[in-house]
Parts: C-alpha cells; sequence; structure tokens
C-alpha cells in the first residue's frame, strides 16, 4: 500500500503545479492584455490630440489671413 500511497500524493502534487502553473500562465497572459489595450488607448489619444493641434492651426491661420 505504500507505493500506492506515494504514486497517490505524487500525482496530486503534480496536478497541484499543473494548477499553479495554469493560474500563472493566465494572469500573465491577461496582464500582458490590459497593456496592450493601455498601449493602444495612449497611441488613440496622441492620434486624437495631434489632429485637433492641427485643425487648431489650420484656424488660427485662416484667422490670420483675414
Amino acid at each position: 500500500m505504500g507505493f500506492t500511497d506515494d504514486a497517490k500524493e505524487t500525482a496530486e502534487a503534480v496536478g497541484d503545479k499543473l494548477k499553479d502553473v495554469w493560474e500563472d500562465t493566465t494572469d500573465r497572459i491577461g496582464d500582458k492584455v490590459d497593456e496592450m489595450k493601455a498601449d493602444a488607448d495612449v497611441k488613440k489619444a496622441e492620434a486624437e490630440r495631434d489632429s485637433v493641434k492641427t485643425r487648431n492651426d489650420i484656424k488660427e491661420d485662416l484667422r490670420d489671413d483675414h
């Protein structure tokens, strides 16, 4: 019975380790996805800022011509 108990404990330990690795991996993937979304939001905001600045510069140039 000792060998069977040892095998069972080893299998449970391996199962627990695999579960921990899976949870860590899914957490890392989620963190990376959040990081990528944040980067995309920043790039979008910067592009919008640049667009508004260009539009305002054009308006200002038109005002100066009159």
